[in-house]
């Protein structure tokens, strides 16, 4: 039988520590300096509003220091085909390219990019079809969004304020 040892516990925040740790949203972390700094471009169509609205969520909204704008490439793949021709299963394959600049000397501090993808059944009528692909299309977004932010608390080096 194992047994939990809690001495490993009470070691664990001082091995972290010392490998120089820094949780993201503690004060000075990654994610506590662009928490409420990034404004994000517009969007110019519903997958674009999703994914602004995934990243506003997770960076906050209303900022002036910094700005992310970014290219999404979407792309639909058929995966199913019966026997008739009959396609019954779709991928939706999502590519962001992102630069993270600062607006008060326009410099380009980041850039990266993200894929993924996801997929939706076309078994059903109509509109379960189309109901499926809307929500794939949204999980794609909040998968690509959590993409960027964990890139962005991880590589980048921020300029001090």
């Amino acid at each position: 039988m194992l047994l939990f040892d809690r001495r490993t516990l009470l070691i664990l925040p001082f091995a972290l520590a010392a490998c120089g740790f820094t949780p993201v949203y503690a004060p000075g972390g990654k994610g506590a300096a662009l928490q409420g700094q990034v404004i994000v471009q517009e969007p110019a169509d519903p997958e674009s509003y999703i994914l602004v609205q995934e990243l506003e969520t997770r960076l906050g909204r209303g900022g002036s220091r910094y700005g992310l704008g970014f290219d999404l490439a979407l792309a639909s793949e058929a995966l199913g085909v019966t026997s008739t021709g009959d396609i019954n299963r779709f991928n939706l394959v999502g590519r962001v390219n992102y630069a993270l600049s600062d607006l008060t000397t326009e410099e380009v501090i980041w850039t990266g990019t993200v894929n993924n993808f996801t997929g939706y059944s076309a078994t059903g009528d109509t509109v379960q079809t189309l109901a499926a692909e809307r929500d794939a299309r949204a999980r794609l977004m909040r998968m690509l969004a959590d993409q960027i932010t964990t890139q962005l608390f991880a590589q980048v080096t921020l300029p001090p304020s």
